[in-house]
This record gives C-alpha cells, sequence and structure tokens, in this order.
C-alpha cells in the first residue's frame, strides 16, 4: 500500500484535504501561532540533525547529498519514523515545514524517504 503524503509550508492555511497535520521542523515556525496551526503532531525528533541542518543551508547544490545524509539519520531513528508510519497507515498526511524554498527542505526528503522505504 502507497502512503498518501502532502507536503506544505504551514503558513498557507489548513485544509480538510490535509487530513492528519504533523509540523516535522525542529523549531517552532516563526509568526505562527500554536493554536492556528492545526496539528495533529509535532513530530521534532523527525527532523534532520542540527549539524546536518546546518551544512545544508537550503543550498540547492547540495540537496542530494543532504538526502542521502538525512536518509541515513532516519535509519537509525526508527522509533520516529514508525510514528509517522502509523499515521500514514490511517490515512493523509502532510508534512508542514517552515523553510521558504518549498523544493529543498527536510518536508520534501522526508515524504520521499518515506515513498522509497514504506516498511522498515
Amino acid at each position: 500500500m502507497a502512503f498518501d503524503i502532502a507536503v506544505k509550508r504551514i503558513y498557507e492555511a489548513p485544509e480538510k484535504s490535509d487530513g492528519q497535520r504533523v509540523l516535522v521542523d525542529r523549531v517552532w515556525p516563526r509568526g505562527v501561532a500554536k493554536k492556528d496551526a492545526a496539528l495533529t503532531l509535532w513530530l521534532k525528533e523527525i527532523a534532520p540533525s542540527d549539524e546536518l541542518r546546518k551544512w545544508f543551508g537550503h543550498e540547492p547544490a547540495r540537496w542530494t547529498e543532504f538526502q542521502k545524509r538525512y536518509g541515513a539519520e532516519l535509519d537509525g531513528n526508527e522509533d520516529v519514523v514508525a510514528k509517522l508510519r502509523a499515521l500514514l497507515d490511517k490515512g493523509r498526511v502532510t508534512l508542514l515545514f517552515g523553510a521558504h524554498d518549498e523544493a529543498h527542505n527536510n518536508a520534501v526528503a522526508l515524504a520521499g524517504y518515506l515513498l522509497r522505504h514504506p516498511r522498515a
């Protein structure tokens, strides 16, 4: 069974079609009130390590290597990945992020990882 995963910026308005909304950033996004975020879960433990996040710096030239390194971190974080898979087993999950770059961020990388690795 393929997962139903969506990815969007947390600054976009919540919609019913989002399903379960999961923030996957380690730091709470600026300017977003927790009551307005309509989160199912804030899964900060699944975010890239601070070291990896700082190295990447949202540089598109580092994107491929970032995905590899983040995938390796996720491989070593099975309990947290399992939490997210359990939500995905129940239906659509929208991974939320705060970055400006909508194509090169940890939520996009995480969605790709989950689609490539539906089960541990």
